[in-house]
Protein backbone atom coordinates (compact mmCIF):
# COMPACT_ATOMS: atom_id res chain seq x y z
CA UNK A 1 0.00 0.00 0.00
CA UNK A 2 1.11 3.54 -0.71
CA UNK A 3 0.51 4.55 2.91
CA UNK A 4 3.31 2.19 4.02
CA UNK A 5 5.93 4.05 2.00
CA UNK A 6 6.62 6.75 4.63
CA UNK A 7 6.93 4.09 7.35
CA UNK A 8 9.57 2.13 5.42
CA UNK A 9 11.48 5.33 4.61
CA UNK A 10 11.42 6.28 8.29
CA UNK A 11 12.81 2.85 9.23
CA UNK A 12 15.59 3.30 6.66
CA UNK A 13 16.52 6.65 8.19
CA UNK A 14 16.44 5.06 11.64
CA UNK A 15 18.83 2.29 10.51
CA UNK A 16 21.32 4.77 9.12
CA UNK A 17 21.14 7.07 12.15
CA UNK A 18 21.53 4.19 14.63
CA UNK A 19 24.43 2.79 12.57
CA UNK A 20 26.20 6.14 12.80
CA UNK A 21 25.57 6.18 16.55
CA UNK A 22 27.04 2.68 16.95
CA UNK A 23 30.10 3.74 14.89
CA UNK A 24 30.61 6.80 17.10
CA UNK A 25 30.54 4.64 20.24
CA UNK A 26 33.04 2.27 18.66
CA UNK A 27 35.36 5.15 17.71
CA UNK A 28 35.34 6.30 21.33
CA UNK A 29 36.17 2.75 22.55
CA UNK A 30 33.65 3.03 25.37
CA UNK A 31 33.40 -0.40 26.94
CA UNK A 32 34.78 -2.27 23.90
CA UNK A 33 37.86 -4.35 24.70
CA UNK A 34 38.20 -5.76 21.15
CA UNK A 35 37.60 -2.81 18.80
CA UNK A 36 38.81 -4.76 15.76
CA UNK A 37 36.01 -7.29 16.14
CA UNK A 38 33.70 -4.39 16.89
CA UNK A 39 34.57 -2.71 13.59
CA UNK A 40 33.89 -5.99 11.80
CA UNK A 41 30.46 -6.04 13.39
CA UNK A 42 29.95 -2.40 12.35
CA UNK A 43 30.91 -3.38 8.80
CA UNK A 44 28.35 -6.19 8.75
CA UNK A 45 25.77 -3.76 10.08
CA UNK A 46 26.65 -1.23 7.36
CA UNK A 47 26.37 -3.83 4.59
CA UNK A 48 23.04 -5.08 5.88
CA UNK A 49 21.76 -1.53 6.34
CA UNK A 50 22.45 -0.81 2.66
CA UNK A 51 20.96 -4.14 1.54
CA UNK A 52 17.87 -3.84 3.77
CA UNK A 53 17.25 -0.24 2.74
CA UNK A 54 17.25 -1.28 -0.90
CA UNK A 55 15.16 -4.42 -0.33
CA UNK A 56 12.49 -2.70 1.74
CA UNK A 57 12.16 0.01 -0.94
CA UNK A 58 10.74 -2.65 -3.31
CA UNK A 59 7.14 -3.56 -2.31
CA UNK A 60 7.41 -7.06 -3.84
CA UNK A 61 10.29 -7.93 -1.48
CA UNK A 62 8.52 -6.85 1.70
CA UNK A 63 7.64 -10.37 2.73
CA UNK A 64 8.26 -12.67 5.67
CA UNK A 65 11.53 -14.15 4.30
CA UNK A 66 13.15 -10.70 4.22
CA UNK A 67 11.83 -9.88 7.69
CA UNK A 68 13.12 -13.17 9.11
CA UNK A 69 16.57 -12.60 7.60
CA UNK A 70 16.56 -9.07 8.99
CA UNK A 71 15.81 -10.41 12.46
CA UNK A 72 18.49 -13.12 12.22
CA UNK A 73 21.20 -10.69 11.09
CA UNK A 74 20.30 -8.35 13.95
CA UNK A 75 20.47 -11.15 16.52
CA UNK A 76 23.82 -12.33 15.11
CA UNK A 77 25.28 -8.84 15.53
CA UNK A 78 23.81 -8.65 19.02
CA UNK A 79 25.29 -12.03 20.00
CA UNK A 80 28.73 -10.74 18.92
CA UNK A 81 28.63 -8.22 21.76
CA UNK A 82 30.49 -10.43 24.34
CA UNK A 83 33.41 -10.85 21.93
CA UNK A 84 33.62 -7.10 21.36
CA UNK A 85 33.24 -5.97 24.98
CA UNK A 86 35.31 -8.76 26.54
CA UNK A 87 35.82 -8.18 30.24
CA UNK A 88 34.02 -4.87 29.98
CA UNK A 89 30.71 -6.63 29.36
CA UNK A 90 28.23 -5.91 32.09
CA UNK A 91 29.77 -2.61 33.20
CA UNK A 92 27.00 -0.24 34.17
CA UNK A 93 26.06 2.06 31.31
CA UNK A 94 27.71 -0.07 28.62
CA UNK A 95 25.54 -0.62 25.55
CA UNK A 96 25.62 -3.63 23.21
CA UNK A 97 27.75 -3.38 20.09
CA UNK A 98 24.80 -2.75 17.69
CA UNK A 99 23.47 -0.05 20.09
CA UNK A 100 19.96 1.09 19.07
CA UNK A 101 20.32 -0.55 15.64
CA UNK A 102 18.68 -3.71 17.01
CA UNK A 103 15.28 -1.98 17.07
CA UNK A 104 15.09 -1.76 13.25
CA UNK A 105 13.66 -5.28 12.60
CA UNK A 106 11.14 -4.78 15.40
CA UNK A 107 9.84 -1.68 13.65
CA UNK A 108 9.84 -3.51 10.30
CA UNK A 109 7.74 -6.37 11.68
CA UNK A 110 5.35 -3.89 13.30
CA UNK A 111 4.77 -2.01 10.03
CA UNK A 112 4.37 -5.23 8.04
CA UNK A 113 2.01 -7.19 10.30
CA UNK A 114 0.75 -4.92 13.06
CA UNK A 115 1.24 -4.57 16.79
CA UNK A 116 1.16 -8.30 17.61
CA UNK A 117 4.03 -9.06 15.24
CA UNK A 118 5.86 -6.02 16.59
CA UNK A 119 5.43 -7.25 20.15
CA UNK A 120 6.63 -10.79 19.29
CA UNK A 121 9.72 -9.58 17.44
CA UNK A 122 10.49 -7.19 20.29
CA UNK A 123 10.22 -10.11 22.73
CA UNK A 124 12.71 -12.15 20.66
CA UNK A 125 15.30 -9.36 20.46
CA UNK A 126 14.78 -8.36 24.09
CA UNK A 127 15.16 -11.99 25.26
CA UNK A 128 18.49 -12.22 23.42
CA UNK A 129 19.67 -8.95 24.99
CA UNK A 130 18.61 -9.98 28.51
CA UNK A 131 20.29 -13.37 28.12
CA UNK A 132 23.57 -11.67 27.25
CA UNK A 133 23.32 -9.41 30.27
CA UNK A 134 22.47 -12.34 32.56
CA UNK A 135 25.68 -14.15 31.56
CA UNK A 136 27.64 -11.70 33.72
CA UNK A 137 26.74 -12.43 37.32
CA UNK A 138 28.09 -9.14 38.66
CA UNK A 139 26.20 -7.01 36.19
CA UNK A 140 22.75 -5.66 37.00
CA UNK A 141 20.09 -6.79 34.57
CA UNK A 142 18.54 -3.66 33.10
CA UNK A 143 15.19 -4.03 31.38
CA UNK A 144 15.00 -0.49 30.02
CA UNK A 145 15.94 -1.62 26.52
CA UNK A 146 13.43 -4.48 26.55
CA UNK A 147 10.62 -2.17 27.62
CA UNK A 148 11.47 0.38 24.93
CA UNK A 149 11.60 -2.32 22.27
CA UNK A 150 8.21 -3.67 23.31
CA UNK A 151 6.60 -0.23 23.38
CA UNK A 152 8.07 0.66 19.99
CA UNK A 153 6.77 -2.52 18.40
CA UNK A 154 3.26 -2.15 19.81
CA UNK A 155 2.85 1.58 19.17
CA UNK A 156 4.31 1.58 15.65
CA UNK A 157 2.34 -1.55 14.74
CA UNK A 158 -0.90 -0.01 15.98
CA UNK A 159 -0.32 3.25 14.10
CA UNK A 160 0.64 1.40 10.92
CA UNK A 161 -2.50 -0.75 11.07
CA UNK A 162 -4.69 2.32 11.60
CA UNK A 163 -3.04 3.97 8.61
CA UNK A 164 -3.72 0.92 6.43
CA UNK A 165 -7.37 0.82 7.47
CA UNK A 166 -7.74 4.54 6.77
CA UNK A 167 -6.26 4.07 3.30
CA UNK A 168 -8.59 1.15 2.54
CA UNK A 169 -11.63 3.17 3.60
CA UNK A 170 -10.50 6.13 1.55
CA UNK A 171 -10.05 3.87 -1.49
CA UNK A 172 -13.55 2.46 -1.04
CA UNK A 173 -14.96 5.97 -0.75
CA UNK A 174 -13.23 7.02 -3.96
CA UNK A 175 -14.54 3.95 -5.78
CA UNK A 176 -18.08 4.55 -4.51
CA UNK A 177 -17.93 8.19 -5.59
CA UNK A 178 -16.70 7.19 -9.07
CA UNK A 179 -19.46 4.57 -9.34
CA UNK A 180 -22.09 7.12 -8.30
CA UNK A 181 -20.86 9.59 -10.91
CA UNK A 182 -21.11 6.86 -13.55
CA UNK A 183 -24.64 5.99 -12.39
CA UNK A 184 -25.63 9.66 -12.64
CA UNK A 185 -24.28 9.84 -16.17
CA UNK A 186 -26.13 6.66 -17.16
CA UNK A 187 -29.32 7.92 -15.53
CA UNK A 188 -29.19 11.14 -17.56
CA UNK A 189 -28.57 9.29 -20.81
CA UNK A 190 -31.11 6.53 -20.17
CA UNK A 191 -33.83 8.86 -18.96
CA UNK A 192 -33.95 10.57 -22.35
CA UNK A 193 -34.02 7.34 -24.32
CA UNK A 194 -34.57 3.84 -22.97
CA UNK A 195 -36.66 4.68 -19.89
CA UNK A 196 -39.03 6.91 -21.84
CA UNK A 197 -39.51 4.25 -24.51
CA UNK A 198 -40.26 1.58 -21.90
CA UNK A 199 -42.76 3.86 -20.17
CA UNK A 200 -44.47 4.57 -23.49
CA UNK A 201 -44.68 0.84 -24.31
CA UNK A 202 -46.17 0.18 -20.86
CA UNK A 203 -48.87 2.84 -21.25
CA UNK A 204 -49.80 1.94 -24.80
CA UNK A 205 -49.89 -1.78 -24.02
CA UNK A 206 -52.37 -1.27 -21.21
CA UNK A 207 -54.55 0.91 -23.40
CA UNK A 208 -54.61 -1.58 -26.30
CA UNK A 209 -55.14 -4.64 -24.09
CA UNK A 210 -54.84 -8.27 -25.08
CA UNK A 211 -51.34 -9.49 -25.86
CA UNK A 212 -50.12 -5.90 -25.95
CA UNK A 213 -51.09 -5.56 -22.28
CA UNK A 214 -48.68 -8.38 -21.37
CA UNK A 215 -45.96 -6.68 -23.40
CA UNK A 216 -46.68 -3.44 -21.54
CA UNK A 217 -46.46 -5.23 -18.19
CA UNK A 218 -43.04 -6.66 -19.08
CA UNK A 219 -41.87 -3.25 -20.24
CA UNK A 220 -42.98 -1.77 -16.92
CA UNK A 221 -41.04 -4.37 -14.96
CA UNK A 222 -37.90 -3.69 -16.98
CA UNK A 223 -38.34 0.04 -16.52
CA UNK A 224 -38.58 -0.35 -12.73
CA UNK A 225 -35.54 -2.63 -12.63
CA UNK A 226 -33.51 -0.28 -14.80
CA UNK A 227 -34.43 2.74 -12.70
CA UNK A 228 -33.31 0.89 -9.56
CA UNK A 229 -30.01 0.01 -11.23
CA UNK A 230 -29.12 3.50 -12.41
CA UNK A 231 -30.13 5.09 -9.08
CA UNK A 232 -27.78 2.76 -7.23
CA UNK A 233 -30.40 0.98 -5.15
CA UNK A 234 -29.07 -2.26 -3.63
CA UNK A 235 -30.55 -5.44 -5.12
CA UNK A 236 -32.70 -7.53 -2.77
CA UNK A 237 -30.87 -10.26 -0.89
CA UNK A 238 -31.32 -13.88 -1.84
CA UNK A 239 -34.80 -15.02 -0.80
CA UNK A 240 -36.08 -11.42 -0.69
CA UNK A 241 -38.20 -9.37 -3.10
CA UNK A 242 -38.85 -5.68 -3.59
CA UNK A 243 -42.59 -5.30 -3.01
CA UNK A 244 -42.69 -2.22 -5.23
CA UNK A 245 -42.04 -4.26 -8.39
CA UNK A 246 -44.95 -6.58 -7.59
CA UNK A 247 -47.36 -3.75 -6.84
CA UNK A 248 -46.48 -1.80 -9.99
CA UNK A 249 -47.80 -4.71 -12.08
CA UNK A 250 -51.31 -3.79 -10.95
CA UNK A 251 -51.05 -0.32 -12.44
CA UNK A 252 -53.49 0.55 -15.23
CA UNK A 253 -55.47 3.53 -16.46
CA UNK A 254 -58.03 2.74 -13.74
CA UNK A 255 -55.52 1.82 -11.00
CA UNK A 256 -52.89 4.28 -9.76
CA UNK A 257 -49.98 2.72 -7.84
CA UNK A 258 -47.76 4.89 -5.63
CA UNK A 259 -44.68 3.49 -3.90
CA UNK A 260 -41.74 4.99 -1.99
CA UNK A 261 -38.53 5.89 -3.80
CA UNK A 262 -36.58 3.46 -1.61
CA UNK A 263 -36.82 -0.36 -1.89
CA UNK A 264 -39.46 -2.18 0.17
CA UNK A 265 -37.60 -5.46 0.58
CA UNK A 266 -39.57 -8.31 2.16
CA UNK A 267 -39.12 -12.07 2.26
CA UNK A 268 -40.27 -13.40 -1.11
CA UNK A 269 -43.22 -15.32 0.31
CA UNK A 270 -44.45 -12.27 2.24
CA UNK A 271 -44.07 -9.94 -0.75
CA UNK A 272 -45.90 -12.34 -3.07
CA UNK A 273 -48.67 -12.88 -0.54
CA UNK A 274 -49.13 -9.14 -0.07
CA UNK A 275 -49.25 -8.55 -3.83
CA UNK A 276 -51.84 -11.34 -4.17
CA UNK A 277 -53.99 -9.77 -1.46
CA UNK A 278 -53.79 -6.41 -3.26
CA UNK A 279 -54.79 -8.15 -6.48
CA UNK A 280 -57.80 -9.72 -4.75
CA UNK A 281 -58.88 -6.31 -3.43
CA UNK A 282 -58.64 -4.81 -6.93
CA UNK A 283 -60.65 -7.73 -8.33
CA UNK A 284 -63.40 -6.82 -5.86
CA UNK A 285 -63.29 -3.22 -7.07
CA UNK A 286 -63.74 -4.30 -10.69
CA UNK A 287 -66.48 -6.80 -9.77
CA UNK A 288 -68.58 -4.60 -7.47
CA UNK A 289 -67.82 -1.02 -8.49
CA UNK A 290 -68.21 -1.25 -12.26
CA UNK A 291 -65.74 -1.04 -15.14
CA UNK A 292 -65.17 2.71 -14.82
CA UNK A 293 -64.31 2.69 -11.11
CA UNK A 294 -60.99 4.18 -10.09
CA UNK A 295 -58.67 2.68 -7.50
CA UNK A 296 -55.54 3.91 -5.78
CA UNK A 297 -52.84 1.70 -4.28
CA UNK A 298 -50.49 3.40 -1.83
CA UNK A 299 -47.52 1.61 -0.25
CA UNK A 300 -45.62 3.03 2.71
CA UNK A 301 -42.78 1.73 4.87
CA UNK A 302 -42.68 2.55 8.55
CA UNK A 303 -40.73 1.40 11.58
CA UNK A 304 -40.79 -2.37 11.33
CA UNK A 305 -43.92 -2.46 9.15
CA UNK A 306 -45.11 -2.09 5.58
CA UNK A 307 -48.57 -0.62 4.99
CA UNK A 308 -50.44 -0.99 1.69
CA UNK A 309 -53.82 0.68 1.28
CA UNK A 310 -56.27 0.12 -1.57
CA UNK A 311 -58.91 2.82 -1.97
CA UNK A 312 -61.69 3.07 -4.55
CA UNK A 313 -64.38 5.56 -5.49
CA UNK A 314 -67.18 3.01 -5.64
CA UNK A 315 -70.51 2.99 -3.81
CA UNK A 316 -69.05 1.43 -0.66
CA UNK A 317 -70.00 -1.73 1.18
CA UNK A 318 -73.41 -1.80 2.90
CA UNK A 319 -73.42 -2.61 6.59
CA UNK A 320 -73.42 -6.36 7.21
CA UNK A 321 -72.58 -7.23 3.60
CA UNK A 322 -69.23 -8.83 4.46
CA UNK A 323 -70.82 -11.02 7.14
CA UNK A 324 -73.53 -12.13 4.72
CA UNK A 325 -70.93 -13.03 2.09
CA UNK A 326 -68.96 -15.08 4.61
CA UNK A 327 -72.07 -16.89 5.76
CA UNK A 328 -72.98 -17.63 2.16
CA UNK A 329 -69.62 -19.27 1.50
CA UNK A 330 -68.12 -16.43 -0.53
CA UNK A 331 -64.53 -16.08 0.73
CA UNK A 332 -63.30 -13.16 -1.39
CA UNK A 333 -62.51 -10.77 1.47
CA UNK A 334 -62.31 -13.26 4.31
CA UNK A 335 -60.06 -15.75 2.51
CA UNK A 336 -58.25 -14.03 -0.36
CA UNK A 337 -57.46 -10.87 1.58
CA UNK A 338 -57.86 -11.18 5.33
CA UNK A 339 -56.93 -14.87 5.63
CA UNK A 340 -53.90 -14.57 3.35
CA UNK A 341 -52.53 -11.53 5.21
CA UNK A 342 -53.09 -13.06 8.65
CA UNK A 343 -51.12 -16.14 7.57
CA UNK A 344 -48.23 -13.78 6.82
CA UNK A 345 -48.44 -12.29 10.32
CA UNK A 346 -50.19 -9.11 9.23
CA UNK A 347 -53.52 -7.42 9.80
CA UNK A 348 -56.29 -6.06 7.58
CA UNK A 349 -58.64 -3.20 8.30
CA UNK A 350 -61.56 -2.24 6.06
CA UNK A 351 -63.26 1.13 6.18
CA UNK A 352 -66.26 1.71 3.91
CA UNK A 353 -68.74 4.58 3.76
CA UNK A 354 -71.79 4.19 1.53
CA UNK A 355 -71.45 6.50 -1.44
CA UNK A 356 -67.83 7.38 -0.63
CA UNK A 357 -65.92 4.23 -1.52
CA UNK A 358 -63.93 1.65 0.42
CA UNK A 359 -60.40 1.55 1.78
CA UNK A 360 -58.61 -1.69 2.60
CA UNK A 361 -55.43 -1.27 4.66
CA UNK A 362 -52.93 -4.14 4.84
CA UNK A 363 -50.19 -4.00 7.48
CA UNK A 364 -47.30 -6.45 7.37
CA UNK A 365 -44.21 -6.79 9.59
CA UNK A 366 -40.96 -5.85 7.83
CA UNK A 367 -37.30 -6.41 8.75
CA UNK A 368 -35.74 -3.46 10.53
CA UNK A 369 -33.37 -1.38 8.34
CA UNK A 370 -29.59 -1.34 9.15
CA UNK A 371 -28.51 1.02 11.91
CA UNK A 372 -26.71 3.32 9.44
CA UNK A 373 -29.52 3.35 6.87
CA UNK A 374 -31.18 6.41 8.44
CA UNK A 375 -34.85 6.83 9.34
CA UNK A 376 -37.44 5.20 7.08
CA UNK A 377 -39.03 7.44 4.52
CA UNK A 378 -42.78 7.77 4.67
CA UNK A 379 -45.24 9.81 2.80
CA UNK A 380 -47.36 9.80 -0.31
CA UNK A 381 -45.89 10.30 -3.72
Amino acid sequence: MAIEGPFWRAIAVFRIASLVYAAVLMAQHRGYEQPVIGWLVIGVMALWTAAATFAYSIPALRRRPLLVIDLLVTMACLLATPYVQGAQQGVAGTMPAPATWIAAPVLAWAVYAGRRAGAVSAAVVAACDLWLRARTAEAPILINGAVLLFLSGVVVGHVARLAKQAEERMQRAVEMEAAQRERDRLARDLHDSVLQVLALVQRRGRQIGGEAAELGRLAGEQEAALRQLVTGGPPPAKGATDLRALLLRHGSPEVTVSTPATPMVLPTAVAQGAAAAVGAALDNVRAHCGPGAKAWVLAESGEGAVVVSIRDDGPGIPDGRLEEALAGGRMGVAGSIRGRVEELGGTVSIVSVPGQGTEVEITLPAPSPPADAGPPRRGRR
